[in-house]
Order: C-alpha cells, then sequence, then structure tokens
C-alpha cells in the first residue's frame, strides 16, 4: 500500500455518528486508503494528530459562493471553519446559466472576473453552466463546489425582468434552459420565490421545472414563497410539488420571520415530519443566528421593484415615485432596531454599515422610509442588510431536528481584496463552530451526531459520491482541529474576523493549511462536483 500522508493517533470522528476512536488514516493522492492501526506504516508527511479531532470536511449545505469563488480561489471565510464542499446556486440566484445578458445580483455585477478569451474583463464573462465550469477549473479553488440552477436566473435569460406569469411558450423555453444546464453539470434548481422575478411565478411554473429536473435525477432547493406570514401554506406548496414529482427536497434556511410569526414553528415541523413519514426525502438547513441577510431592496413595495434592478432605480431617481415609496415603507410597520445595515457601496453610505435602521434615521434626522430610500438611491440599490426577525426558542427546535444540517447562506469572504470591501453577516466567518456550538451546548446533542449533520448528513440528503465521512476509498476531505479552541470569532461589528481552532485542512488530499495558517504552496484541487463523480 502506498502512502503518501499519514495522520497519526487522531481522535477520529467519522462523519456517521458513531462514537469517535482513536486511529491513525493514511492518505495517497487524493483517497483515504486505510483507517485504523498503522503503527507499523511509514509516510514522506506525518502529522501528529494525539489530542485532536479529525473529522470529514464540512458540507455547507447553503451558500452564495458561485461567483466569488473565482475571485478568491483560496475561499479563506470557509477553509478557516474547515469547509471542503459548498452547495452553491441558491435561492433562485445562481451564476450560470446566465443567457441573454441574465443580470446577477449585485455584489457579483460589480466585480472584475479574470479574462476570457473573447471576453471583457469587466463583470461576469460566462454564459453557460459549461462556461462557468471552464471559468472555475481555471480559478482552481480550495474547495469543490456544487451548482444548483437558479430559477430567477433561468427566468431572467427567458424573459427578462418581466412582472407577470410566464406563458407556456416560456415555459417550455425555461425547461430547455434547465436541461442543458443539468446536462452541463448543475447538481439541480433552486427557488427564490420571495425574489424578482420568481414573486411573480405560479406554482404551475415552478411544477414544471421541477418535474423537469426530477427526470434527470436534479435535486430541489427552494426559499419558499413565504417564511413568514404565509409560512404554513408555503410549507404546504413544497410538499405538493415534492409528492407530485417525486423530487428530492430542501427546504431553505428554515424559519419563522416576524413576532406574530413565531408561534407556527410546531406546526411548520410537524408538515415536514409527516411528509418524511411518508417517504419524501425531504431535509432543510439552517444557521446559527437569529437574523437572516439580504439585500435591503427587499423591504420595497412590490410595485417598486416589479421589473427588476431598472424598474427599482427609475422610481428611486423619480421624485414622485420616491415620495410614495417613503410613505409605503413609512406606514408598513416595520420596525427600525430591526433591520442593521451590511454591505454598502457609496462613499456616503459606507459608515452606515453594521448600524440599525434606527441609528441612521438618528444620523440623518430624517424618517424611516426616507433613510432606506436615501441609502438605496446613493448605493444604486446594492446595499445589504441583515434582518432580527427571528428568536431563539425557534431557532433551536429548529435545529435540534435530526434532518436539518448547516448551512450558511453566505458567500466566501476575505478582509482583503475584493471581497474585502464588503461588510458581510457573521455567518460568513463563523456558521459552522456556531452550529457545533449550539448542537452540543444548548441541545445537548453529542458531538458525534453534531458533527454529522455537518459531515455525512449534507453527502447523504444531496447523494454526494464518496465525501462527508471517513471511510477507505472516499476522497480525502479532512479537517483536524483543536476541539476546545474551535469557536467563531465573527461579530455583527466585527465581520471580518476568523474562526479559530482549526489547525489543518485538506481537500482532495492537498493540505491547505497547516498548523492553523494557509499553505500558500499547497496545490488547490478544489473540485466542480457533479452527479456523477466517483
Amino acid at each position: 500500500m502506498h502512502i503518501d500522508t499519514l495522520i497519526r493517533s487522531a481522535t477520529v470522528i467519522d462523519g456517521t455518528g458513531a462514537p469517535a476512536v482513536t486511529a491513525d488514516v493514511a492518505l495517497d493522492g487524493d483517497r483515504i486508503v486505510a483507517v485504523g492501526d498503522l503503527s507499523a506504516c511509514q509516510a514522506p508527511a506525518e502529522v501528529d494528530a494525539a489530542g485532536r479531532w479529525l473529522i470529514p470536511g464540512l458540507i455547507d449545505a447553503h451558500t452564495h459562493s458561485d461567483a466569488f469563488l473565482l475571485l478568491e480561489p483560496d475561499a479563506p471565510s470557509k477553509v478557516s471553519q474547515g469547509v471542503t464542499t459548498e452547495i452553491g446556486g441558491q435561492c433562485g440566484g445562481s451564476a450560470a446559466p446566465r443567457l441573454n445578458g441574465a443580470r446577477l445580483p449585485s455584489d457579483w455585477e460589480a466585480q472584475d472576473y479574470p479574462p476570457r478569451p473573447g471576453r471583457e474583463a469587466h463583470g461576469p464573462n460566462w454564459d453557460t453552466v459549461a462556461d462557468y465550469r471552464s471559468c472555475f477549473e481555471s480559478a482552481r479553488p480550495a474547495v469543490n463546489f456544487i451548482l444548483f440552477s437558479g430559477h430567477n436566473t433561468i427566468r431572467k435569460g427567458v424573459m427578462g425582468d418581466a412582472p407577470r406569469a410566464a406563458t407556456r411558450e416560456e415555459i417550455r423555453a425555461m425547461r430547455r434552459v434547465l436541461e442543458q444546464a443539468l446536462d452541463e453539470g448543475a447538481w439541480g434548481m433552486s427557488t427564490g420565490l420571495i425574489y424578482h422575478p420568481g414573486v411573480h411565478s405560479k406554482p404551475e411554473e415552478v411544477f414544471a421545472l421541477a418535474e423537469t429536473c426530477a427526470r434527470r435525477g436534479g435535486y430541489y432547493a427552494t426559499h419558499m414563497r413565504s417564511e413568514g406570514d404565509r409560512l404554513l401554506e408555503a410549507i404546504d406548496e413544497v410538499l405538493d410539488l415534492a409528492r407530485k414529482t417525486g423530487i428530492r427536497t430542501e427546504i431553505s434556511h428554515l424559519k419563522t420571520g416576524g413576532r406574530t410569526n413565531w408561534g407556527k414553528a410546531d406546526a411548520a415541523i410537524e408538515k415536514i415530519e409527516s411528509a418524511r413519514a411518508e417517504g419524501l426525502w425531504l431535509h432543510s438547513d439552517r444557521y446559527p443566528y437569529l437574523s437572516s441577510g439580504t439585500d435591503l431592496d427587499i423591504v420595497l413595495p412590490d410595485w417598486a421593484a416589479a421589473g427588476g434592478n431598472a424598474a427599482i432605480l427609475k422610481n428611486l431617481d423619480t421624485p414622485e415615485a420616491a415620495k410614495r415609496i417613503i410613505a409605503d415603507l413609512d406606514a408598513s410597520g416595520r420596525d427600525p432596531d430591526s433591520i442593521m445595515i451590511g454591505g454598502t457601496w457609496a462613499p456616503e453610505t459606507k459608515c452606515f454599515s453594521g448600524k440599525t435602521l434606527s441609528e441612521v434615521m438618528s444620523i440623518l434626522r430624517c424618517g424611516f422610509g426616507e433613510a432606506i430610500v436615501t441609502i438605496l438611491k446613493a448605493d444604486r440599490s446594492r446595499t445589504g442588510a441583515f434582518f432580527f426577525t427571528m428568536c431563539e426558542e425557534n431557532m433551536l427546535k429548529f435545529l435540534a431536528r435530526p434532518w436539518v444540517m448547516a448551512g450558511s447562506d453566505a458567500s466566501i469572504r476575505a478582509p482583503w481584496g475584493p471581497l474585502g470591501k464588503d461588510y458581510p453577516h457573521p455567518r460568513a466567518y463563523g456558521t459552522h463552530p456556531e452550529f457545533f456550538h449550539v448542537l452540543t451546548q444548548r441541545l445537548g446533542i453529542a458531538l458525534e451526531e453534531a458533527i454529522g449533520r455537518m459531515t455525512g448528513l449534507p453527502a447523504k440528503a444531496f447523494a454526494i459520491p464518496k465525501r462527508g465521512l471517513i471511510r477507505e476509498g472516499y476522497y480525502a476531505d479532512l479537517v483536524l482541529l483543536n476541539p476546545s479552541a474551535w469557536h467563531a470569532t465573527a461579530t455583527y461589528g466585527n465581520p471580518h474576523s476568523f474562526t479559530e481552532g482549526v489547525d489543518s485542512v485538506w481537500v482532495n488530499g492537498s493540505r491547505v493549511m497547516a498548523n492553523g495558517r494557509y499553505d500558500a504552496g499547497a496545490p488547490r484541487r478544489g473540485r466542480f462536483l457533479t452527479p456523477s463523480d466517483v
């Protein structure tokens, strides 16, 4: 047996939920070749892991790193936590397929990407999933990546930002685009049914696409039509689709948004667990924070956002429309203390990052609606925000369920370079150690099960071949950590702060982090994963 790396005397937590054992683990190339007592073996590279945990590489079940992996392929905010695989293209917004110049989220659109032959460097310069894969393979990121094809992105490519239901021919066109995306390596499809233009889709449109996806063995991940006032009805829509199509389904970032909806958690859990008992392949993900993070323009009234970014900017720049937006926002009943400004773009708005709307209103000496319009207009509707609408009791209820896995709902970040200019949610740097500590310290869940929820469970839920477990023949995605030191340091006041306690990270056998530091000389071996990978 040939061995190129031997990890000795580790406390191995294998991702299955089985009790931890002390063992040696041998690697050769990109695979684990042996687990057990290997004291008689030697290798060119040996790591003394006594007193530390060796766990499978963490799988972030819900991310938005698609485009940013091309800009910051070291993926530092995720690798520092122990993440080796990200599942992206979520909430209906994927980097590809980007057809007919379909506009991507503003933070992706604003960046300069490595040039491609015959394409300009500014902005996204790919179209199909195959194009994106080519860019990914050129960038050689440090982490593996799974791409879901976003319904909103597909819809924009077929019918722009039209704020209406799709015609039969448009649905057929979207199905053809999705089929091509799946053929080129997309894992499935995602929806973001509170976002434009997906908010205008009818259930039959989503059903038609899910049916297409299911026929080809794809998965479905959904940011449902409501996570608040119509939460239970939104869950019913998801379950109806899953029953009719048989598609394997993931409910994204399960939550109860808004105080008046906090009492719906038990009913939501009961609906999901009843469906699972019927035999539906159904899971969910959740981050261990009480605020969500998305674009600030999500608070705009529907009429002001209908038609996408171009319509939003036109309304912000038109005095009469802006006055109407301000009036509608002032009458919305939203609590300005529950909204915090995240990433901003204009010089005059930078000072608002990390401040609540109440604080912004005090600084600007204006009302709620005027503060939002002022910021969005200056930032050209690219402002990020955090919404504190959840309660701790329900977060713990959801995280206690054995079918809920860790999903950061965040893209990669770095304190430097183009991504260092943003002001991210702390979940970008801290989701996974926080998830582990909530499960073990707050909920009393065994550490082996907690690790399994971040490794073996997502690998099983999404059928990711030969990852998520420490087993002979599996890919060498591994994390060596000091359990007493593994904790998040990122906060709302200081979000660009790395997790501590991770000693080493291997991705496909390459040790990209060693002794708590990035190894700049290690080859980045992250792969674009497809369902056919073995």
